[in-house]
């Protein structure tokens, strides 16, 4: 049998081809790791300095979905949460909620609330929230006079919705997660991984008959 390295002008031919093969397929996975670690912390890190989000206020996240969303940063970071679970209904819904009572002017309120209506809670809505009967009824009632707070009830439905379910999920999530870890520690301990596998590349050398 033929190992390590010793003899190699005596290997066979097959076991030189698949020694080669093998080192070209480890310098290949090492250099994709340490590209894929590269990008990964220079875009965490600048994220980080870009959106200028302290640690304290990304933990107060976790007291409560009102922390979160009334945060600009938090806001986005649910939001691109929701999204990767195909559920920003919800969020947009409460958004478009917020936006609407910020309106000044009567003569807005109906043709913003119709369209409030017909994009989320219309039964036919293209985002249709998730409402009982009696909410939905409610807010069909409001529309026929129009007032700042003619979405509250449903607004108020989705949020104690979206705080059972989806911001728990979002707690355990990398979204959340990965800005409540120090880039520096989590991209440490990444390298450290890349260089562990590469000290181990000796075990995959071939072991030839």
């Amino acid at each position: 049998m033929c190992k390590g390295l010793a003899g190699v002008a005596a290997l066979p031919a097959t076991c030189l081809k698949s020694a080669k093969d093998m080192k070209h397929r480890l310098g290949f996975l090492l250099q994709k790791t340490d590209a894929c670690e590269q990008v990964f912390c220079s875009k965490k890190e600048k994220a980080a300095s870009s959106q200028k989000i302290s640690q304290e206020e990304v933990k107060k996240w976790s007291q409560g979905l009102d922390s979160l969303i009334t945060h600009e940063g938090g806001l986005a970071a649910f939001k691109g949460f929701l999204q990767s679970e195909y559920s920003e209904e919800n969020i947009e819904f409460w958004m478009a909620c917020e936006n609407y009572k910020k309106i000044k002017s009567p003569g807005k309120l109906a043709a913003q609330a119709q369209k409030i209506y017909d994009d989320f809670i219309s039964v036919h809505a293209t985002k249709e929230v998730n409402l009982d009967s009696c909410t939905r009824e409610e807010t069909s009632q409001n529309l026929l006079e129009p007032t700042t707070s003619c979405f509250d009830t449903a607004q108020r439905k989705i949020f104690i919705l979206m705080e059972k379910d989806s911001y728990r999920r979002f707690l355990k999530s990398r979204f959340y997660l990965d800005l409540i870890l120090p880039t520096e520690s989590r991209c440490s301990g990444n390298q450290k991984k890349a260089k562990a596998f590469s000290l181990d590349n000796s075990l995959l050398i071939p072991q030839c008959a």
